[in-house]
């Protein structure tokens, strides 16, 4: 039912995967900014600025973790590029890509879990570490979500999309980029609730959780 009323003129089997991917870039992008020292490991434009801050005087966070940031972001969009150049069967291709980036996108925010638990997030090391997992499995994610091309769904670019809403006429891409925004702002708020009033270590678990459920219902439905 969600995938007729968000997709009734595409014949698309990812997008309503694609909104759960947006919730979860949220949590991450949580978890990073207020855990990691105000760096996003997904919205690789507010790292942007910030090195740009910071060269102008002004320090917001480390210039190495946004740059860390960047880095691990760009691996992670260029394995998603050479996957989805070399995964062959044209017509299996988008699904197979899908399952495996998620996949992998769920071990690496698992291994992000399990850092956290054994030595902390304040410290340097335990930082970078963190920082290069979840932006290497946010640039996956981004370098497959740019391959599958759904329309109005990117996960993680939301000036665009609110762009698209405000300017547009309603229809079919107006509810696709008002789920879109919607999730990451649930994303967010969970992430950063249970940052705050938690733990870093249980927003990271709610967000592999969800990962495992969106991979669990990519291979269901191919």
């Amino acid at each position: 039912m969600i995938r007729r009323w968000l997709f009734p003129d595409l014949p698309e089997r990812h997008g309503h995967l694609l909104v759960m991917l947006t919730v979860v870039t949220g949590m991450v992008d949580a978890v990073s900014f207020l855990g990691l020292g105000q760096v996003f490991v997904a919205n690789m434009t507010g790292n942007v600025v910030f090195l740009g801050f910071g060269l102008a005087g002004y320090q917001t966070s480390d210039a190495w973790a946004s740059l860390l940031a960047i880095a691990a972001f760009a691996v992670g969009a260029w394995a998603a590029g050479r996957l989805t150049r070399n995964l062959p069967a044209p017509t299996g291709r988008r699904a197979r890509v899908f399952e495996v980036a998620v996949g992998t996108q769920t071990l690496l925010v698992g291994a992000a879990l399990v850092v956290t638990l054994t030595f902390g997030h304040s410290h340097p090391a335990p930082r970078m570490v963190l920082i290069a997992l979840l932006g290497f499995g946010e640039g996956l994610q981004m370098g497959t979500v740019r391959a599958l091309a759904v329309p109005d769904l990117a996960t993680n670019v939301i000036t665009t999309t609110l762009t698209g809403l405000a300017a547009d006429p309603p229809g079919p891409p107006s509810r696709r980029r008002l789920v879109s925004i919607v999730a990451m702002f649930l994303g967010a708020f969970v992430g950063a609730a249970l940052h705050l009033h938690v733990a870093v270590w249980a927003a990271l678990l709610a967000a592999m959780l969800l990962l495992a459920f969106t991979t669990a219902l990519a291979f269901r439905q191919t």
